[in-house]
Formats: structure tokens, sequence, C-alpha cells
């Protein structure tokens, strides 16, 4: 969903903004909006798309215009969230293949940085040319945000995810991982490091 815009499309979402693993959310793609009956489609302004946003942040889904998008990533119809106990939330939009991910490997990744009412604050990939700069992070060091090491361990190669982590296991510190280079964004994202923080996250290599 466009944030910029001026007009968009409601989605009919129970309030609840996330659930348990038992339960299933149903996502609803762009290109099915005309065939579902739970959607209500209108025009609407600026304001109540970012109202709708701060229902759903995880449940959001931006285009090229709005933030950098990862290429080739087909969601399902039906996506499941699950809560870790340290408060991370996560989706698993593509499984991925080969081994798991785990604790103490190096992994190459992408990655696109939002905050909970959908904004964008930082990405691996360029919105407007689509190239990528994936970082290279070691799973379960001190060094990453630790929200960032639940996501990615048991991630296959090739596989998406999305997750909410809170600020408690998220930039503690501003000498944490995965962190811009350049000024300007790494001052955008600590200005918002004790919020809830969406990322999208693309495991590409386990090294």
């Amino acid at each position: 969903m466009l944030l910029n815009e001026t007009e968009g499309v409601i989605l009919s979402f129970h309030d609840e903004r996330f659930v348990d693993v038992d339960e299933q959310i149903k996502v609803i793609k762009p290109n099915k909006c005309e065939s579902l009956e739970r959607l209500t489609v209108g025009k609407i302004q600026r304001r109540s798309v970012l109202q709708l946003a701060v229902l759903n942040p995880l449940l959001l889904k931006s285009y090229d215009v709005a933030a950098a998008t990862m290429p080739d990533m087909q969601e399902p119809d039906v996506v499941r969230t699950v809560k870790f106990p340290s408060g991370v939330k996560i989706q698993e939009i593509v499984e991925g293949e080969g081994p798991k991910a785990r604790e103490g490997d190096l992994v190459e990744i992408n990655y696109v940085c939002r905050r909970s009412n959908g904004y964008f604050v930082h990405s691996t990939v360029d919105q407007f040319s689509g190239e990528s700069a994936p970082v290279i992070l070691p799973l379960g060091d001190k060094e990453v945000i630790q929200g960032l090491n639940d996501v990615l361990i048991g991630m296959r190669v090739g596989g998406k995810r999305r997750a909410l982590i809170p600020p408690s296991v998220g930039y503690v510190t501003e000498d944490l991982k995965p962190m811009p280079e350049e000024f300007g964004p790494r001052r955008s994202l600590l200005s918002h490091a004790k919020e809830q923080l969406i990322f999208e996250v693309q495991l590409l290599k386990i090294l």
C-alpha cells in the first residue's frame, strides 16, 4: 500500500495487530482485490491510509515507490505469525531451500527496515535502481541486534521473513549491526531505535 499517495485501498482486516502461532492471517494480494468479498474499496485521504497502517503494520504491503522491496518474493495467500519469547513476531513469507542457518554461521542478507507505521527507514536495496548492497552478519554474535538473530536463525537460503522487533531486543546501543554506513540513514535509524521496527529479511547465502 502506498503511504505517500492521496488515495488508496482499504482492506477489511480485524483490529488485532498480531496473532499467536495457532491462528492464521489472511493476506489479500493487490491483484485479487476485486474478487474478494471481504475487501472494501474506496478513495481515501492520506490520513486514513496512515490510520490503517497503525492498525496493521506487519501486514503492510509497500511498493517500490514507497520503499525498496526485494525481488521475486511472491507472498502466499495465508501467512502465519509466530511470537518468540523475546517478543519478536515473525511471518514466514518464503521458506527457502537447503540447510537452516544456525547460531555461529556467517550469513549474507538483504533487508528493508520500516517503522511500525510502515514508513521507510533503511534498506540494502536501492528503492530507485533496485541494486542491492547485502550485509554479512555473524549469527548469535552480540554485535547483532538480538531480535534479528531470532529472525535469521532457522531460515533457509532464498527464504524471506517479515518481523516486528521490539526496542528491547533492537538497537539498545548505537554500535549494533546492521547499521548503515552513511550518516543520514544511520541518524534516521537511531532516531527510531526506541520504537518497534519492522524488518523484511531475505537470506541470500550461508557462508
